[in-house]
């Protein structure tokens, strides 16, 4: 009897300390799940979350999240076994031709997929250029690129088409735009001029007020610094190109910027501490270089001064193969191109196909002591810290809740508003003469002339659809200037359209007055620099056999100001359109008087091109139409 109570007992104790081990293993697993999820946790601090999961990551993944790849390599498995941290769409990199906001968003989340299945689940950004609207997709509203938007010196509208913008990039699943470019373009001969807002670092200061529009108001007791994106409707921003991109020599597009420091301080970078303050998430390094030295490799400018002094806590980013371009030829020396890079503060790398060799040779240097993990460690926790802010640990994934935004009737009567507003009144009747414009709808015949009157490609430019633009009508859906004019006119008034008449159709068409558009061609960086700045054929030809017979009002269509004073006499009514977009009618809502212009230059518009560089304050300044120059016209009750 005593013996079977030792053994129960002994049983009893045996259970007792397996379910004290039982309990233990369990409290184990318990306090590592909770430990585990701190950094999935979004009530914990930012930077606590980002520490936990920091903390937890190995070099391969570290790498991964500094690295952007483009989105036809971007495959859920590639994305899962490389831990990729970034993708994006170069210009014109689509998932199909006139891909609906539903196929986008399923692409997207494929490659999320990808990441959410690697041992940390960290979700991927997706990041694309969103210019002037959400550019490269169909059917989206494209507003008037930044030049137009800085002649209207209205910076509650910028920041309207900003929020417009982040709607219809959301429709697509993208949470991050390479928008805006901040830079400040003093010579009109750079093929991205039309990116600038202005050659006046004030109106550009003003205009980043877009930034708050893309991402939200920043909260009143924020850090300032400290990226902010307020919720699933808004967007991670980027302002590019850091620093001084739009001050090349003679406007070379990835030139070297000549200037002293106190000059690139007081010109180029101001618009950096708008960015900043309004609490912008990423910025982009430029091709160019500073007095020789190229921005990708310039640790004074990107750690020191941009990160250290100005206190940025968002991620640096590469341009487009950016750090291959650290050497000449590009490419050369790709080892001392990572190493100068990354180096130089940069903290995700726009690969964006030979990522393997990136990765492989990034490893190597921080393996072998060429990098610091130091250095890695800044890179990812800027990273990081976007991610979170974007909520995308809470929500990876995209859904098809905003697809009504895309090319939705608001953004598109924004976007008219912004036409109207961003037309300058260079010219309205000739000495002696009563003004022509507003022009009256009630007319027996008006022809409309030129190349640019009828072509969507033309009157949107580059970064529209594809990289350079395109030439056609069928590109997106908008309105032409033609459409607007026959829409506008009176019931009884008769339109004809001859896209390059001569002196004989002219005569002819005995029309009452004419409307000329003509301009350039669609272009973008690289391609888009020029020397000569001249309308394209045949545009002065059509200036000249128009405006010799009928009284005409010639509307430019151009990414910058280009040569018009040999034609200048002869033309009754000149209009600066620039690069409105796809809302054609607001052209014609202020040629017919239903508002008034009341756009002012943001740019100075030039005689000749031997002028060049030429910007108010300078000592030789003496242009055809000054910096803030702009008529005005009043709205026309009964017309």
């Amino acid at each position: 009897m005593r013996l079977r109570l030792m053994m129960e007992g002994f049983g009893l104790r045996r259970r007792s300390a397996f379910y004290a081990f039982i309990f233990f293993c369990c409290w184990g697993v318990i306090s590592g799940a909770a430990e585990y999820a701190k950094y999935k946790d979004p009530k914990k601090p930012l930077n606590v979350r980002i520490n936990d999961l920091l903390g937890r990551m190995t070099l391969a993944e570290k790498i991964g999240q500094m690295t952007q790849i483009e989105r036809e390599n971007a495959t859920a498995q590639v994305i899962n076994k490389y831990f990729i941290g970034s993708v994006l769409s170069g210009g014109g990199s689509v998932p199909s031709p006139q891909a609906s906001a539903g196929t986008w968003v399923k692409m997207v989340n494929e490659m999320q997929k990808g990441a959410m299945s690697t041992r940390l689940g960290i979700p991927v950004v997706y990041g694309i250029d969103a210019v002037h609207g959400h550019n490269n997709v169909y059917r989206a509203t494209i507003f008037p690129h930044n030049i137009g938007l800085g002649a209207t010196r209205d910076p509650s509208l910028v920041k309207k088409i900003g929020a417009a913008t982040a709607l219809e990039v959301r429709a697509t699943g993208i949470p991050y735009v390479f928008a805006p470019c901040v830079a400040v373009c003093r010579d009109p001969r750079w093929g991205r001029c039309y990116e600038s807002f202005s050659e006046d670092p004030k109106l550009v200061q003003e205009m980043t007020e877009i930034i708050p529009g893309l991402q939200g108001d920043i909260p009143a007791n924020s850090r300032k610094g400290v990226p902010f994106v307020a919720g699933q409707n808004k967007v991670a921003a980027c302002a590019k190109h850091y620093v001084g991109d739009g001050g090349t020599h003679n406007g070379i597009n990835e030139n070297n910027t000549i200037i002293s420091q106190n000059g690139l301080l007081s010109i180029h970078m101001p618009p950096y501490y708008n960015a900043i303050i309004k609490g912008v998430s990423s910025v982009m390094v430029s091709f160019s270089s500073w007095n020789g030295i190229k921005m990708h490799a310039n640790h004074y400018l990107v750690t020191d001064f941009l990160k250290n002094k100005l206190r940025f806590r968002g991620f640096v980013i590469s341009d487009w193969q950016g750090i291959d371009k650290i050497t000449s030829p590009p490419h050369a020396n790709y080892s001392y191109s990572v190493q100068a890079g990354v180096h130089a503060g940069i903290d995700m790398v726009m690969v964006p196909h030979n990522f393997t060799e990136f990765i492989d040779d990034l490893t190597f240097q921080v393996k072998n002591g060429i990098i610091p993990m130091s250095r890695i460690d800044d890179a990812v926790r800027r990273i990081l810290r976007v991610k979170f802010t974007l909520g995308l640990f809470e929500k990876p994934y995209a859904d098809h809740s905003l697809a009504d935004e895309l090319g939705k009737k608001e953004h598109r009567e924004l976007a008219r508003e912004a036409v109207r507003k961003s037309l300058v009144l260079l010219k309205n009747g000739k000495p002696g003469n009563a003004p022509m414009l507003p022009l009256p709808k009630k007319a027996k015949k008006i022809l409309v002339a030129g190349i640019h009157a009828n072509n969507l490609g033309y009157q949107c430019g580059g970064w529209t659809i594809q990289w350079q633009g395109l030439s056609t009508n069928n590109l997106t859906t908008g309105t032409t200037i033609l459409d607007a004019v026959k829409s506008t006119v009176d019931q009884k008034t008769k339109v004809i359209y001859s896209e390059n008449p001569d002196n004989k159709f002219v005569r002819k068409s005995r029309a009452s007055y004419a409307i000329i558009a003509v301009g350039e061609p669609p272009y973008a960086e690289g391609y888009g620099d020029s020397l000569n700045l001249t309308i394209s054929s045949p545009g002065p030809k059509i200036i000249k056999n128009v405006c010799g017979i009928v009284k005409c009002v010639v509307i430019v269509i151009s990414g910058r100001p280009v040569v018009i004073e040999p034609y200048l006499d002869m033309i009754d009514a000149l209009v600066a359109a620039w690069l409105p977009g796809t809302e054609g009618q607001g052209v014609a809502d202020v040629l017919f008087g239903d508002y008034g212009f009341s756009g002012k230059l943001s740019r100075t518009w030039f005689k000749t091109v031997d002028q060049l560089p030429m910007n108010v304050g300078d000592p030789h300044y003496d242009p055809l139409f000054p910096f803030g120059f702009g008529l005005t016209t009043q709205p026309v009750k009964q017309n």
